[in-house]
């Protein structure tokens, strides 16, 4: 098909969040951006999907308000949050057992010291390293080393039973990491994150999160259903035509950012997951908090009633969504199995919406903390496998590479 030549100041390869943030900073400042996108609608891995009235975010993912770029580049108000419970359900054999965060769930504080989940003291140990991370400035944790983050928590006594049954199920779901590898440094500021802000979803699901974004800049910049096949410094080039520019900004997952960089940009390892979405006859726990399997009974690392949270996910419905770590589908069967015996529920009746498999899920975080997002010959790059993995690295990305666009004139 023959292509349209464009000219622009700024062209930006992908509008997924880093990418939208790059382009939403460098408009602000006068500049002339084109974003080009292969799919039909912004967000890159942050999506969700309509589905006979449902709202079905492209894996379990959530909005974390403590997130500094989050405040910074984000109406929170016009996102209308949702928020979780600061608390998880831990189910064994025996029943789930609620254990909240002690500060700002203060009317729990019983029900979670008497949960027969690790002892008094390990608990009191995991309450004063989340409350010390939450008071630490963020230069603090920067200068920590990156030893694995089970080596960390086992310093600060955080072992046994408590981690075995809460802590390890519950950060394997954030991180997608069964064995806690994840550098400390960077978990830590996850955790900062949890215990300094709101965690919800937005009530239009995930996908309002690019779509307010996208909605910040002029009407005509983001070009939809346009992928890139080749990036050169100057120009980029797909089926529709090619795109000149002073400046281009790769702002694509690490995988494709390697194959369009010409492997100038290295590919990182990556994790990926499952989600299952299941329609429920009735809300099979009243909380709307996670639920993790301390007994460790089958593949599902975490589920939760989205609904307890967000109504509007499945408006006069029950929508339980749930996670298994890796890419290999043990079945449904296998999952609606183990659901009933962390709800302690019979799930028989419970309608299968859809699986989402999802291969790149998180990109695994090694080396320093934030990596160059200029590649030299005008081409630059963001994305959260060039800061933390995270939505909050995806921002930050994203604002690095506009600021070193503008440092370059």
């Amino acid at each position: 098909m023959a292509g349209v030549a464009t000219e622009t100041d700024i062209v930006v390869v992908g509008a997924g969040l880093a990418g939208l943030t790059a382009a939403k900073t460098l408009v602000e400042a006068g500049r002339e951006v084109v974003v080009v996108e292969a799919d039909e609608a912004p967000g890159g891995r942050v999506r969700t999907d309509r589905s006979r009235g449902l709202l079905l975010d492209r894996g379990f993912q959530v909005l974390n308000a403590g997130y500094p770029a989050v405040r910074d580049l984000l109406d929170l108000d016009a996102l209308d949050l949702r928020p979780f419970l600061p608390a998880a359900l831990v189910s064994d054999d025996d029943g789930l057992h609620l254990l909240a965060d002690p500060l700002r769930e203060p009317g729990k504080l019983r029900e979670t010291l008497r949960a027969p989940v690790g002892s008094l003291a390990r608990k009191m140990m995991l309450g004063a390293y989340a409350a010390a991370l939450a008071a630490a400035p963020a230069k603090a944790l920067r200068d920590r080393d990156d030893r694995p983050f089970r080596v960390r928590l086992a310093d600060y006594g955080i072992t046994g039973p408590l981690y075995d049954r809460f802590v390890q199920p519950f950060l394997s779901g954030v991180f997608l990491d069964p064995e806690l590898t994840v550098p400390s440094r960077f978990a830590e500021f996850v955790v900062r994150s949890f215990a300094r802000g709101v965690i919800g979803v937005p009530a239009a699901g995930m996908r309002a999160i690019p779509d307010q974004l996208a909605a910040s800049l002029p009407t005509d910049a983001i070009r939809y259903s346009y992928p890139i096949r080749e990036v050169h410094p100057g120009r980029v080039t797909g089926e529709f035509g090619t795109v000149t520019a002073r400046h281009v900004v790769i702002a694509v997952g690490g995988t494709a950012a390697h194959a369009l960089s010409g492997g100038r940009i290295a590919a990182p390892r990556t994790r990926g997951c499952l989600t299952y979405y299941h329609l429920a006859d009735f809300p099979p726990v009243a909380e709307a908090a996670i639920v993790v399997d301390g007994a460790r009974r089958g593949p599902v690392v975490n589920s939760v009633v989205l609904t307890n949270t967000a109504p509007e996910y499945a408006p006069g419905g029950t929508l339980v969504s749930s996670t298994v770590l890796g890419t290999e589908d043990p079945g449904e069967q296998a999952v609606r199995a183990h659901l009933s015996a962390m709800y302690h529920r019979d799930t028989t009746t419970w309608l299968h919406v859809r699986t989402y498999r999802i291969p790149e899920a998180l990109p695994v975080h090694t080396g320093p903390l934030r990596k160059p997002v200029s590649l030299g010959d005008g081409v630059y790059v963001c994305g959260d496998h060039r800061d933390t993995p995270s939505l909050q690295g995806a921002l930050v990305s994203g604002r690095r590479a506009a600021a070193a666009i503008r440092a370059a004139g």
